[in-house]
C-alpha cells in the first residue's frame, strides 16, 4: 500500500503545484489588462495552494518525501502561456485554454482515483477525489466566459 500511497499523493502534489504555477504565471501576463476572468484565476490559485498544502501534510504523515516538478515542464508551461497571451488574451480564449487545461487534469485524475482506489489510504483517495472535483468545477465554472 505504502508505494501506491506514495505514487497517488506524488500525482495529487505535482498537480497542485502545476496548477499553482501556472495559475500564477497566467496572472502575471494577465497583469495590466482589463479580463473579468482574473478574478477567477484567484479563486483557482487560493483552491490549488490548498490542495498542495494539504498533499505537503500528507507527505509528512505518511512519511513519503515529495518531489518537485522538473524545471522544463515548468518552463514549457510558460512559454506556452506568453505566447497564448499574446495570441489572444480575452478571456474567452483564456477560458478556452483553462478549460483545455483542466479537462486533460481532470481525465488524468479519474484515471488515478480508478487506478488507486482500492490500493491507498483513504485520506490520499479522498483527497484525489476533492481535487477531481474542483477541476470539474472549474470546468463548467469557465464555460460563462466563452
Amino acid at each position: 500500500m505504502s508505494e501506491n500511497n506514495q505514487e497517488l499523493l506524488q500525482y495529487i502534489y505535482k498537480t497542485a503545484e502545476m496548477g499553482k504555477y501556472s495559475t500564477t504565471e497566467l496572472m502575471k501576463e494577465l497583469h495590466g489588462k482589463d479580463n473579468k476572468i482574473k478574478e477567477e484565476l484567484n479563486n483557482i490559485l487560493k483552491e490549488y495552494e490548498k490542495f498542495y498544502e494539504k498533499s505537503l501534510k500528507l507527505f509528512d504523515k505518511f512519511k513519503i518525501e515529495e518531489k518537485e516538478t522538473g524545471f522544463m515542464a515548468k518552463m514549457s508551461v510558460s512559454i506556452s502561456m506568453k505566447k497564448e497571451v499574446l495570441d489572444d488574451n480575452s478571456d474567452a480564449s483564456m477560458a478556452d485554454m483553462l478549460i483545455k487545461g483542466l479537462t486533460m487534469g481532470s481525465l488524468e485524475m479519474s484515471k488515478k482515483i480508478d487506478q488507486y482506489e482500492k490500493k491507498v489510504d483513504n485520506k490520499i483517495l479522498d483527497l484525489a477525489k476533492e481535487l477531481h472535483k474542483f477541476q470539474e468545477k472549474q470546468i463548467d465554472n469557465m464555460k460563462k466566459y466563452l
